[in-house]
């Protein structure tokens, strides 16, 4: 079996098993990561080579070090393909496929799962719902959104992963004082309707334009709360069978192909629109979610997102096909929450459905299992219960989170 050359940029620590997989097909493996992350506990078991990159601010390199370094790496070693681990690395290696010209995904349709307004723009041209928005380049476009729009809106980064830098107004005067504030970064930014209602997530695998497995759960409080109030995350999985799950198959299959997604992992979310119980699309990326939703797809399914992401890589190399295993037909749900002590004592919270505690740092966080979707929101509610009367530490937001 030739041993094919994958190179994995992450600028967070995350992919343990996309890369533990990836070695055991007999593939080399290099890593480009920040130096901040040196300490990690990787799986130096399954890594030939590590580079490191100094970051300006916060998982932001740059490219033109990057280019040059692997520009470099180049030289001796042939690089078949060019892995994302998390969100903010969609660009990055995006970039160097471009220029390097590694099959995969370029930086076109690198767009539809980074920039917010590229999303948008192309889920409202192929007739898929979105609450109404606009780019806030042109002072008569924003003024002629919010006298037809009614507020609040919400101002939010095109290109930051997860909730972070998120802010609603009601008034237009304070709208404008915060376009005038952001200066030089305004384009950066999209405005839309704040919609009220659940928010989903659908996490879910694709080879060859095909979707071959979907997951679809439920936020039980919304990733923008969490971020800005602290508080306790919370996410179970919806039945396969129910109405709900049907209806983000279906619009999830619908924004991945208009979006062009060949193969991979990605992650999106919807919002059930509170007043008219419309699926609205908020957002998608390439790549494995966030916040341990991993773990509460294994749970439910007993499938692993990023070994299969690993096959399916593996497969697209080696010009085999891949098939994926069968679900299974649990209910998980996923408790996370940040804790005033290091590692939390689990002893109260232990009880059969409870099947993986976490280990993060100055954070609770459970995964519950059942094949009763009643028993999964008993347990959710009872341990938020009491992290938030016994645990709990609020933090000032960060102006960004780890995704």
């Amino acid at each position: 079996m030739e041993e094919k050359t994958i190179v994995c940029i992450s600028c967070y620590y995350k992919g343990y098993d996309f890369m533990d997989e990836m070695k055991k097909f007999g593939n080399k493996i290099i890593l480009v990561t920040s130096e901040g992350l040196k300490e990690k506990n990787w799986p130096w078991h399954a890594i030939d080579e590590v580079f490191y990159m100094s970051e300006l601010r916060p998982s932001v390199w740059n490219m033109e070090h990057l280019v040059q370094g692997f520009s470099h790496l180049m030289k001796t070693r042939k690089v078949d393909a060019v892995v994302a681990l998390d969100d903010y690395d969609v660009e990055k290696a995006a970039l160097i496929r471009e220029t390097f010209r590694i099959p995969g995904m370029g930086q076109t349709t690198h767009r539809y799962f980074r920039d917010k307004l590229a999303m948008r723009q192309k889920a409202k041209d192929s007739g898929i719902s979105v609450p109404e928005f606009t780019a806030v380049f042109n002072n008569d476009e924003v003024n002629s959104f919010v006298e037809k729009v009614p507020a609040p809106w919400v101002l939010k980064p095109r290109s930051e992963a997860s909730a972070s830098g998120i802010k609603k107004f009601s008034s237009k005067d304070e709208l404008w004082n915060e376009l005038d504030a952001l200066g030089e970064e305004r384009h950066l930014f999209l405005l839309e309707s704040f919609k009220p209602g659940d928010v989903y997530h659908v996490d879910s695998l694709t080879f060859n334009k095909e979707i071959v497995f979907t997951s679809a759960s439920k936020y039980l409080a919304p990733p923008m709360e969490v971020s800005h109030e602290g508080g306790v995350f919370r996410s179970k999985t919806l039945g396969r069978y129910s109405d709900e799950f049907k209806a983000l198959d279906e619009v999830n299959a619908k924004v991945l192909s208009s979006f062009g997604l060949l193969n991979g992992a990605t992650h999106t979310e919807f919002i059930r629109g509170k007043a008219d119980g419309k699926w609205y699309f908020l957002e998608t990326s390439s790549r494995v979610g966030g916040a341990h939703i991993p773990d509460l797809v294994e749970a439910s399914s007993n499938i692993n997102i990023w070994r299969e992401w690993a096959k399916i890589e593996d497969a697209l190399l080696r010009g085999k096909t891949y098939q994926a295993s069968k679900p299974t037909g649990y209910y998980s749900g996923l408790i996370i929450a940040l804790i005033k002590d290091k590692d939390p004592d689990y002893s109260a919270f232990e009880s059969e459905e409870a099947v993986k505690y976490l280990p993060i740092d100055f954070h609770v966080g459970i995964v519950y299992k059942s094949t009763d979707p009643d028993i999964i929101q008993e347990r959710l509610d009872s341990a938020a219960e009491k992290i938030q009367t016994e645990m709990l530490n609020i933090l000032p937001p960060k102006s960004k989170l780890t995704s």
